[in-house]
């Protein structure tokens, strides 16, 4: 009695040898799956989780950098790719240059078209041209601005990835022998830019200032639909600025009076180079040309020709396309668009028209030449 340790055969009515050993056992095997078995399953759980939450959130991340590309934020584009895409900026691919530098057209790996404007770093003055582009494209999005992909830039090479417009410049369509522009392309053209300026002076967070509206600068997609480019000297008014001043020159013959003789930049020398554009459009005579000399102007040409002697102002290829009927309904109108212009470019900034003014009113003469049906 009391031997707990005492063991042998059964018959002798003791345990048997081994019984409390692995009994024991038994019982320690337990406790140490009721113990390990839960922080074994709870970690293959937390590792999972991990795995799964980093898998989820690179999936949403891939989604928003697709988001955000959809909704034009600016994609990585690199150099090398540029030199693949332009075929090493070939000549052949070689759309224009200009006080800038050039511009290219390439294709990326996916397909899509773009424009690729390299800076000249030659100068300072052109490396500042990037800055203001850049600058001032930042914030703005409209159907009727060029649209900026992306920027490539490092010491030695500075770019801006554009879409590319494959009709060209309206000044190629308006000049070229080769192209022509009939009446309602004219005028959804000027529409167009209406609704382009009207944005930057008065729908963008801060008004911008094109400051070098001309056709070389107004772009057509496959639509024939306009499109406003170059920003290089385009100016930000900070709020509650109504003008500044600047030693950069646009071109001459669109320039604003005061922005000429001063260097006032404002929105309503904007307005001032869209009037001159407009009578431009219509006549097929550029602000420089070699007609205009002494008090002769474009303006002072357009202004003696009202309201009787349009015809001898009009483009003669406008009048060689539409018919007689068609022609005096168009005849009728054009006195109203020489005078919309004219009111653009009145010589003091505050007579001037302001853009909302100057679209509503080409979209009613639109509407009255064509009918509802087209607007």
């Amino acid at each position: 009695m009391h031997n707990e340790a005492l063991c042998g055969n059964p018959r002798l009515q003791v345990p048997p040898c081994g019984g409390k050993h692995v009994k024991k056992s038994s019982t320690t095997k337990k406790l140490l799956m009721k113990c390990i078995l839960p922080i074994v399953l709870s970690t293959i759980l937390v590792v999972a989780s991990i795995i799964l939450l980093k898998h989820k959130r690179k999936k949403v991340e891939n989604n928003l950098e697709k988001g955000l590309s959809t909704l034009g934020a600016p994609r990585r584009i690199s150099y090398y790719e540029l030199v693949q895409a332009t075929n090493g900026f070939n000549e052949d691919n070689l759309l224009g240059r200009g006080g800038f530098g050039s511009v290219y057209h390439g294709k990326l790996p996916d397909g899509e078209m773009i424009a690729v404007k390299v800076i000249d770093l030659q100068s300072e003055e052109k490396s500042r041209t990037f800055d203001a582009e850049c600058n001032a494209m930042r914030n703005l999005r409209h159907r009727n601005l060029v649209k900026i992909i992306s920027s490539c830039s490092n010491l030695d090479f500075k770019s801006l990835v554009m879409e590319f417009m494959p009709n060209g410049s309206v000044d190629k369509w308006l000049y070229s022998n080769n192209y022509c522009l009939n009446f309602m392309q004219r005028l959804n053209i000027m529409i167009d830019v209406a609704s382009a300026l009207e944005y930057l002076h008065h729908g963008s967070p801060i008004p911008v200032v094109h400051c070098d509206l001309k056709p070389t600068n107004v772009l057509l997609d496959e639509d024939m639909v306009a499109h406003v480019s170059d920003f290089g000297i385009a100016k930000l008014m900070d709020e509650g600025q109504s003008k500044t001043h600047t030693d950069t020159l646009a071109t001459i013959g669109y320039l604003a009076p005061e922005y000429g003789s001063e260097g006032i930049v404002s929105i309503r020398g904007d307005v001032y180079s869209y009037g001159i554009m407009l009578l431009e459009i219509f006549t097929r005579r550029k602000p420089t040309d070699d007609i205009f000399v002494g008090d002769l102007s474009l303006k002072t040409w357009i202004s003696g020709s009202l309201p009787n002697s349009i015809l001898e102002v009009l483009d003669s290829n406008l009048i060689q396309q539409n018919g007689e009927q068609q022609m005096d309904k168009i005849l009728t109108h054009m006195s109203s668009i020489f005078g919309l212009a004219l009111n653009c470019c009145e010589h003091s900034p505050e007579a001037r028209i302001n853009m909302i003014d100057v679209k509503s009113t080409l979209i009613k003469i639109k509407t009255l030449i064509f009918g509802r049906s087209v607007v």
